[in-house]
């Protein structure tokens, strides 16, 4: 029986990546009625987001990890999924992966930096289940802007979502998509 986790908590993952929270943005949690219906498609639901934005595009995307922190346990990364096409932002993201909840060839290839999370987990059939925690509405700060190439003060949609691993929590998530 899989062990149920608590609801990822966006405040310790922009923690994570940003001593100033207001460089991120704020975030308010959406009902799914409140989301466009772009957002609606790319966020609510419990599949891999690599796979989502790939259909949605048309297009395979690349992963660009922006930063990175490592602990006895975790291994977290803030990061961008570009698409191949015209390496055109889609999302941003916030993992924190538990590394004792993956087998060492999985671990070292996400370790590698070279390949989306989602496309990994896939490709190796690790047993995993993704589970939709909650909707939000963000508020772009100054390197969310950046990131994603939008004003400050933008509104974007994202959301938290958890990544079981063989039974596990595996993955923590904050993801935020460019469209909405």
């Amino acid at each position: 029986m899989e062990n149920q986790a608590p609801p990822p908590d966006p405040k310790a993952l922009v923690e994570l990546f940003y001593s100033d929270k207001n460089l991120f943005g704020t975030y308010v949690e959406q009902a799914e009625c409140d989301l466009t219906e772009t957002s609606r498609r790319l966020l609510s639901h419990n599949h891999h987001m690599t796979v989502t934005v790939e259909e949605y595009h048309g297009s395979l995307v690349d992963v660009k990890v922006l930063e990175t922190r490592t602990d006895e346990r975790f291994y977290s990364r803030k990061i961008l999924l570009t698409r191949q096409s015209d390496d055109r932002v889609v999302q941003f993201g916030i993992v924190r992966l538990d590394l004792e909840s993956i087998d060492v060839p999985v671990r070292d290839e996400i370790l590698s930096q070279q390949t989306p999370l989602g496309r990994i987990l896939i490709q190796h059939n690790v047993l995993r289940r993704v589970e939709l925690s909650s909707l939000w509405k963000i508020t772009v700060g100054e390197d969310l802007s950046t990131c994603c190439d939008v004003p400050v003060g933008h509104g974007l949609f994202g959301r938290t979502a958890w990544i079981y691993c063989n039974g596990k929590p595996a993955v923590e998530l904050l993801e935020v998509v460019t469209d909405s």
